[in-house]
């Protein structure tokens, strides 16, 4: 009796752009013909339009989680049908970037670790035809990833090429704190710093903040939003590892006029529990 055939296993793909939903669903339609259902995952399509870097650093976040040998399509494209190269990027793990040679995957890249990228040339796909040229998302990189899910090899769709690198600023220690910016500003208007937060001393029980160009404000340093009181700003510990100013039940970002790349200075210091205590008492009156 003939042996049947194992079917080659197909690798979960997962979709991120700037580009909203309609866009969207012309890539997720060029995916879905070629593609088993439940095999495409949608992360977001709200990013900030053309922000590489916000979404370089929600991509490395999101990414990192998902199981080994999967394949991430990124499309935030500024320059598209410009210069810059369309990459396929395999890492140690067996997972693979699709998108823009811009910087946008280079974070996850970099996580993941062991990456080699190579350009997609156009030949080497089985694609329809090109409408213009500003939408390699569903005509170039949907293709390609596709392709890639179902055991084509990134090395097979082009040459190596060198990652463009991605410029991000870093955060730097102070003696009594740190001096970093904003990466991202969540949906609730959230603050999220690239300061570690395990660079805040255990006992830390206030920061002092400076956004920008406003003065200085002396803020609790909380571990949820609840602990603050609902309309009161916060220092916090994010999930995503990183120091976060908030207003719970509010928006910082709004409080503050702060976006992406506005500096901020942390000033930590231990307070008594007592002081702690006077200040939520106050609070408490307040409402």
């Amino acid at each position: 009796m003939a042996r049947s055939r194992r079917r080659p296993k197909v690798a979960l793909v997962t979709l991120t752009t700037d580009m909203g939903p309609a866009y969207a669903a012309q890539m997720k339609a060029v995916l879905a013909q070629r593609l088993p259902p439940g095999h495409l995952i949608d992360l977001t399509h709200d990013l900030a339009p053309y922000a590489i870097g916000e979404a370089a650093f929600l991509l490395g976040m999101m990414g990192k989680g998902f199981p080994a040998g999967t394949v991430h399509l990124a499309v935030v494209d500024p320059g598209v049908g410009g210069r810059r190269e369309p990459i396929a990027v395999r890492c140690r793990d067996g997972s693979v970037l699709v998108g823009p040679n811009n910087g946008v995957l280079v974070p996850l890249a970099t996580a993941l670790g062991g990456a080699r990228a190579h350009r997609i040339l156009r030949g080497r796909l089985s694609a329809g035809p090109r409408v213009g040229a500003t939408f390699d998302g569903r005509d170039l990189f949907a293709p390609a990833a596709a392709a890639i899910a179902l055991g084509t090899p990134p090395e097979r769709l082009g040459p190596a090429v060198p990652f463009r690198p991605l410029a991000q600023a870093e955060p730097r220690r102070l003696r009594r704190g740190a001096v970093g910016e904003i990466v991202h500003v969540d949906r609730f208007g959230n603050l999220v710093t690239n300061v570690p937060t395990r660079w805040v001393p255990s006992g830390t029980r206030a920061l002092t903040v400076t956004i920008g160009h406003r003065p200085p404000q002396r803020l609790p340093f909380t571990t949820h939003y609840e602990a603050a009181g609902r309309g009161f700003p916060t220092a916090l510990g994010s999930s995503f590892g990183l120091i976060e100013i908030a207003v719970a039940q509010g928006n910082a970002a709004k409080r503050w006029r702060a976006s992406r790349g506005t500096r901020v200075v942390l000033e930590g210091s231990a307070r008594s529990r007592r002081a702690t205590d006077r200040v939520n008492s106050v609070r408490t009156r307040r409402r």
